[in-house]
């Protein structure tokens, strides 16, 4: 197993799903993680999953949307801790709908938390990391991003900005030994896929060579890989855990 020990991680959207997987499978791999979830109820129990992964965690409320809340909550982590290794950008929302039919606030609100918020993350979490010289950051994209999808224009848009944040921060960041990576997941066992109809979930299963729908666990293992010493030479590449959808 991967050895994180005295690595200090930071995922937001951390309660459930996707990022709930990756802050357990960082404190398996015996990291200290802070939690960043909407409500304080659902970041501590994240945090207490975390612990009894292996790891030392703790919750941390924030709107994501909120610079301040970003720059404060590194800030804490590093006086808790001591250090700062590992961002995760994992927040995200959907508001679907056809384009002609979508309310401002439902593009406003996806592009906020989907795109703007990383943004936020990343300045927030570049000073330190930079001063360390080393550490990691993962946005966690889609696949939508790269492909696209009827009825998530704002969903996609946002998805693949977060590509170009990638390689762009990776670029400014490469020469103080910071990497900088992407992850876009497929369709993924989650609370946000849950509420699509079965004749949507049996269509996408059809698309996936492999077979299955994927779960958290898939993507939190790629997480893990890329901010791992194992990846060491590894910056601003997209990582594509879809089991074989987009090709």
């Amino acid at each position: 197993m991967t050895d994180l020990s005295g690595r200090v991680a930071v995922v937001t959207g951390g309660s459930r799903g996707i990022g709930r997987a990756i802050v357990e499978e960082l404190a398996r791999c015996g990291a200290r993680v802070a939690v960043v979830a909407t409500t304080q109820a659902g970041a501590d129990a994240a945090a207490h999953a975390a612990s009894a992964a292996g790891g030392e965690a703790a919750g941390f409320a924030a709107d994501v949307r909120d610079p301040a809340r970003a720059t404060a909550v590194i800030d804490e982590v590093q006086q808790r801790w001591g250090r700062l290794d590992v961002l995760v950008n994992n927040a995200g929302i959907t508001r679907d709908n056809l384009l002609m039919r979508m309310a401002d606030e439902d593009i406003v609100d996806v592009l906020d938390v989907d795109l703007k918020a990383a943004l936020f993350w990343c300045r927030a979490a570049a000073r330190p990391l930079v001063k360390a010289r080393g550490g990691s950051i993962v946005n966690v994209s889609s696949i939508v991003g790269l492909i696209g999808n009827a009825g998530q224009s704002n969903y996609a848009a946002a998805k693949a900005g977060l590509f170009g944040l990638t390689r762009s921060l990776a670029k400014e960041l490469g020469g103080r030994g910071v990497r900088v990576n992407a992850v876009a997941p497929g369709y993924i066992q989650t609370d946000m896929t849950s509420g699509l109809p079965a004749e949507v979930r049996d269509a996408s299963l059809r698309k996936i060579p492999l077979g299955r729908l994927g779960e958290g666990a898939d993507v939190a293992r790629a997480v893990r890989w890329l901010v791992s010493d194992e990846a060491a030479y590894v910056t601003g590449i997209t990582l594509v855990v879809d089991g074989g959808m987009s090709l």
